[in-house]
């Protein structure tokens, strides 16, 4: 039986390691997902990184390329990252989800559940110094609730048990629809340049 098909201990804390948590990943049988998927999208970037870029769940590129956020998409998050003097590079990168719904649906309450605590690992073995949530589906279940994002950018929130400073803005692919809220959108990213930088002692 591949090992994601055992959950962890109902209240207990998955404690893998990034390349056992990986694996996890990659063998998840834990929700209907699995049936349809290409491949899991576990993350990418750089593993000591000061800032975690979280979305909602891969989509059709990233399911096909085993990587999160790629496409026009991706090419726009480079340039808001580049922009916030954060590279590609220099970031780690994830989603909520690790499996693509059918066709790019907003991700189920069961889903998220199966799928959150593989992120919680993420988070506990990076340690990031500020997250940021793109898009309305990332922020409503990293911050547990229902609150429009309108109205959740341009404050500071907590994540888990650290109580990791987090900041919102608008999925790139959003932002590639509705350029006009462009602006607002790089307003975001300098309120997150300028909490990295404070929680990062700078």
């Amino acid at each position: 039986m591949p090992i994601g098909a055992v959950p962890a201990p109902p209240g207990e804390p998955l404690t893998e390691d990034w390349d056992a948590l990986a694996a996890r990943v990659r063998g998840c049988t834990l929700c209907g997902l699995q049936a349809s998927r290409t491949q899991t999208v576990f993350g990418v970037g750089d593993r000591q990184a000061r800032l975690l870029v979280v979305g909602e769940a891969p989509g059709a590129d990233e399911d096909r390329q085993g990587e999160p956020f790629v496409g026009r998409a991706g090419q726009l998050l480079n340039a808001m990252l580049r922009a916030m003097g954060s590279p590609r590079e220099q970031v780690f990168i994830a989603n909520v989800l690790k499996c693509r719904p059918p066709g790019n649906r907003d991700p189920e309450p069961g889903e998220v559940a199966c799928c959150l605590p593989y992120l919680h690992r993420q988070v506990e073995l990076l340690q990031p110094r500020l997250m940021l949530a793109v898009g309305r589906i990332a922020a409503q279940n990293l911050l547990a609730t229902d609150t429009p994002i309108g109205q959740l950018r341009g404050k500071l929130h907590r994540f888990g048990p650290r109580g990791i400073p987090l900041v919102v803005t608008y999925h790139p692919a959003y932002l590639l629809r509705s350029p006009g809220e462009k602006r607002k959108a790089w307003a975001d990213l300098g309120y997150a340049r300028r909490e990295l930088r404070r929680a990062s002692g700078e």
